[in-house]
This record gives structure tokens, C-alpha cells and sequence, in this order.
């Protein structure tokens, strides 16, 4: 394709302003598009996109010592870089990059069913809800997403929730080459704000909730939510529904911007008195899973759902919401609930041997709503005390540490602050922010802190999170439950700029073993 061609798809805001060419004529033929300039080969287009560590603008010689066709940037190359190598001048080159790939790869999400999540927590949840439902429908579907981007045979590990754009589009042209039918989608915010899902029209939105997070990359809980809120107002398909989940106080904004958009809107709340199109009217939950009574204007139904926990409820009815607005009836929707599969890190059950162990589980609540919902959740499973164990990123918004902290206060009968990705942040530094949030407890010695029979609420600070696991699984009685919260699905830690293999699952697993054989508490 030549690039004149791939220009032409630019919308008026990211046109070219300028294009430096060495003669008129000067219009080449474009083999590939790339952001990486290691990855260029002869005959692409190089997009200089500026990071937070790194500018593509750095690279361009590179670039074009590679092959590199032509060049789209922000900020026109130095004489040094070859003039006989076009470079296009764009406002936003990481924007730009969206209708570029769309258009290099053929459009293909106008081939397929769109189905777009986005909300604070549960997205991922509710995208495998979502999958499972239309599978069982008998739909070919793909999906894109925190944990892994899978469709057919293919399983790739995810980078980004919501990939770069380019990457997004090269995914979904291979999954029409699969003929992949329908694809479902986590939208991230910073998707949203950095343009990763332009080039894509969605035929169902949904909204799950919104609590806080990114406030370091957003700055405030009103920038957070407009970009939200871009979903609804700027990428839906004509004819779209949107799916919103109304027991969210943001709701209404949310179905304000995606009525004004033309959608059409379904509501899902709780309770049999809910102004929603999909009501939650009954419910029951165990270790094993829940049972939940829905209801809709041709009657009620029932459904039986594997996930655990109360939160999980909420994406049930937006799962179920999306699987109507697609035309499935009653029993299709059940059949797709009942056979989701477990989702990787989201109140995921460890099990060692399975004789005289604590209940152990596994879950990726990294903000103060998710941990408040986690913990609230598990807490009427508990038949002994309930043990969190829990960190905060560095490098992140550090506000969210006492409040994360102050959550966990609230619920739990014991608590061991850790590490989690400290990334280049003092891991000691952290933890004082989190400890701000602990005042209400007593702080003990870790070796006290579970074999003490005081009723009071007490915490001890771990810096190592191996050590923090073993410690909480080692002195747990095995009618204690263990929440091991904030890395859920996450195999590695951050520490620095380096990725270090940490598994939560793994390390609970080798020390639930380790209890077996070496004795654990008894109290």
C-alpha cells in the first residue's frame, strides 16, 4: 500500500502537517508498519512514538539503517537522517498510528462483532463470562485482554489490557483470517486516552464500575472517568448497545454520554426493584461457586455461575446483559454461565495436598474498591480467621496505599503489609505509605503475629512477599482462609526495571507442601 494511501485515512485532527519528501514524486510503496525499531525491516513505515522511558524519535537513524520506508513523527528528523527517506509530520504520531493500522491491515474490525468492557475492576471477569456465553452459543470468538489475547489455536501472554493500536488491528485481522466471528475486549482507560482502540466501532460497550486508580497517569477521579467515558461517546458502531451496570454512581454520566451517541442502552442492577432491563433478584454463594435468580421483562431465570465472591455478581449481569443485546435467549445465556472457566488470579483457589490446610486464595485486587469488594466478599466464607495478605506498586498512585490499607483494616483478622512491584521505589518507603492506613490495628513482631490468641486486630510488615506467604500459609489453622491480594494472574515481580519470575499461586502452592511437611499450626 502506498503510503499517500495510508495518509488518506487520517481523520482532519491528525492529518499530516507537513510531509518532507526529497521530489514531489516521492511515494512509497509500504511493506509493514513498525514502532520498534528493532523490528524494522526494508520497506516499512517507522512510527516514532514518545514513552515515558523511551522516544521513538531517538531511533529514526536507526530506523532507516534498517530500511525503513518512510517515517511518521512528531518532531521533523536532523539533516543527518537520509532526505531521500519521506518523513510525515503529525500533531500525534501514537494517535496517527490507529487509522494507519486499521487501514494497512484492511479494516478488519469492521468484519467483526465488536464487544468492548472497560470499568475500574472486573473487566477481565467479565470478558471470559462473556466469551464462555457466546461460545456456547456457538459463535467463533476471540479475546483481547489482561491475562492473554486468545482465538483458535493461538494463546499469546498480553502486554498491555488494551494493546497498541497497531498491534490491536494486526491481532484482529488474524482472527478473521481464523474466521473468528466476535471479539471481546477489555478497554482500559489509558487505551481510551492514548488512542490504542481508534479504528475500532464496538456493536456493545459495557460499563462496569469505577473506583480509584491510575490518578498518577489521570490526575483526577473526573479525567478517569472521561476517559472512560471515551468508549461510549467516540467508538461505538451504529445501532450499538450499551450495557452499564446502574448500582455504579457513575452510571448515569455513563448512560447520558451513550445515549447522546445514539446508543441503545440496557441497565443491570441488583434487586427485584431495580429500574434496570436485567435484574439480580436472588442469589446464594459458596466455596463451590453462586447461584443467582435473574430476571428481565419475559420472566425469571436461573443460573449457575463457577466464580466466587459477592463482586462477582455485578459481572454477572453485565456479562449476561451483553450476551441479550446479541439476541441470545435464556438458555444459551445459563449453558455459556455455567461452563466459564476458572479466570486465571481472580479469587483463584490454591490447593496443596488438600488434608489439614487453610483455604487459600488468589486474587488481583490492586485497588482500595477491589480489595474492599474482595475482602467483603470472602469474609462470610471464613470459618476461622481471615488472613490478607497485601502490597502496592511503586511508581503509582501513592494515595491509594492507606486507602488500600484501610480496606484490608476493615476486614481482615490479620494482615501482613508486603511488597508487590516496587519497580524503582524504595519497597520500605511503600510500606510506610500503606502503614498510614493500619493505625486502627496493632502493629506485632511477624513470629507473633498469628500465633497470638488476642481478639484485637494486629499486622505485622513483611518487606520479602516469599517470606509474607509463607508466614501467613505456615501459622494459618486450617479453618483460616488466606487472600494472597494485588498480583493475581501476574507471574513475575518488578523490582527496579527488572522482571524477576514471582508467581502468588505458585509460592502458595510450595508453601501449603511445605506446611504438609514440616507441620503447620494447630491453634
Amino acid at each position: 500500500m502506498r503510503l499517500s494511501s495510508l495518509l488518506e485515512g487520517l481523520p482532519a485532527e491528525l492529518a499530516a502537517l507537513e510531509w518532507r519528501r526529497s521530489k514531489p514524486s516521492d511515494d512509497p510503496m509500504i511493506r509493514g508498519v513498525r514502532y520498534d525499531s528493532r523490528d524494522v525491516s526494508p520497506g516499512d513505515l517507522f512510527v516514532a512514538l514518545r514513552g515515558v522511558n523511551s522516544d521513538g524519535h531517538d531511533y529514526l537513524e536507526r530506523a532507516v539503517e534498517l530500511g525503513a520506508a518512510a517515517l511518521l513523527v512528531e518532531e521533523l528528523p536532523a539533516d543527518a537522517i537520509r532526505k531521500d527517506v519521506p518523513a510525515v509530520l503529525v500533531p500525534d504520531a501514537r494517535r496517527a498510528m490507529a487509522p494507519i493500522s486499521a487501514r494497512f491491515f484492511g479494516d478488519p474490525a469492521n468484519e467483526l462483532a465488536l464487544v468492548g468492557v472497560t470499568g475500574t475492576n472486573g473487566k477481565t471477569s467479565t470478558t471470559y463470562l462473556i466469551e464462555s456465553i457466546l461460545a456456547q452459543a456457538g459463535q467463533r470468538v476471540g479475546l483481547v485482554g489482561t491475562v492473554e489475547i486468545r482465538y483458535a489455536d493461538t494463546r499469546e501472554v498480553s502486554v498491555n489490557t488494551t494493546p497498541e493500536s497497531l498491534d490491536l488491528q494486526r491481532t484482529l485481522r488474524a482472527m478473521r483470517n481464523e474466521r473468528i466471528e466476535a471479539a471481546v475486549m477489555e478497554v482500559s482507560s489509558h487505551g481510551l486516552e492514548l488512542g490504542r482502540v481508534g479504528g475500532c466501532a464496538f456493536k456493545v460497550a459495557a460499563f462496569t464500575n469505577l473506583s480509584q486508580d491510575h490518578l498518577d497517569f489521570h490526575g483526577s477521579m473526573d479525567a478517569y472517568l472521561q476517559s472512560k467515558a471515551r468508549l461510549f461517546r467516540d467508538h461505538l458502531a451504529p445501532g450499538a448497545t450499551a450495557v452499564v451496570n446502574i448500582d455504579d454512581d457513575a452510571s448515569d454520566e455513563i448512560i447520558a454520554i451513550a445515549r447522546d451517541a445514539g446508543a441503545k442502552i440496557l441497565r443491570v442492577g441488583r434487586g427485584s426493584k431495580a429500574e434496570a432491563e436485567l435484574r439480580l433478584v436472588d442469589h446464594t454463594i459458596s466455596l463451590e461457586g453462586t447461584r443467582a435468580v435473574l430476571e428481565d421483562a419475559s420472566g425469571q431465570f436461573e443460573v449457575e455461575l463457577p466464580l466466587l465472591g459477592d463482586f462477582n455478581l455485578e459481572n454477572l449481569l453485565v456479562g449476561v446483559g451483553v450476551g441479550q443485546s446479541l439476541g441470545l435467549d435464556h438458555r444459551a445465556l445459563a449453558l455459556g454461565v455455567e461452563r466459564c472457566p476458572q479466570v486465571p488470579g481472580r479469587m483463584e483457589r490454591v490447593i496443596g495436598t488438600g488434608e489439614n490446610e487453610p483455604t487459600v486464595l488468589v486474587d488481583y485486587a490492586h485497588t482500595p474498591d477491589a480489595v474492599e469488594k474482595l475482602l467483603h466478599a470472602v469474609r462470610p466464607l471464613c470459618r476461622g480467621r481471615l488472613i490478607a495478605v497485601f502490597g502496592c506498586g511503586g511508581d503509582r498512585d501513592r494515595t491509594k496505599r492507606p486507602l488500600m490499607a484501610e480496606a484490608v483494616a476493615t476486614h481482615a483478622d490479620r494482615a501482613i503489609a508486603t511488597s508487590d512491584n516496587p519497580r524503582t521505589e524504595d519497597p520500605v518507603a511503600i510500606l510506610s505509605d500503606v502503614e498510614a492506613g493500619l493505625r486502627t490495628l496493632t502493629r506485632v513482631e511477624p513470629a507473633a503475629l498469628l500465633e497470638s490468641k488476642d481478639a484485637a486486630t494486629q499486622y505485622s510488615v513483611v518487606v520479602d512477599r516469599r517470606e509474607a506467604i509463607d508466614l501467613a500459609i505456615k501459622g494459618a489453622a486450617p479453618e483460616d482462609t488466606v487472600v494472597l491480594a494485588g498480583k493475581g494472574h501476574e507471574d513475575y515481580q518488578i523490582v527496579g526495571r527488572e522482571k524477576f519470575p514471582f508467581d502468588d499461586r505458585r509460592e502458595a502452592r510450595r508453601a501449603l507442601l511445605a506446611r504438609e511437611d514440616g507441620g503447620g499450626t494447630s491453634q
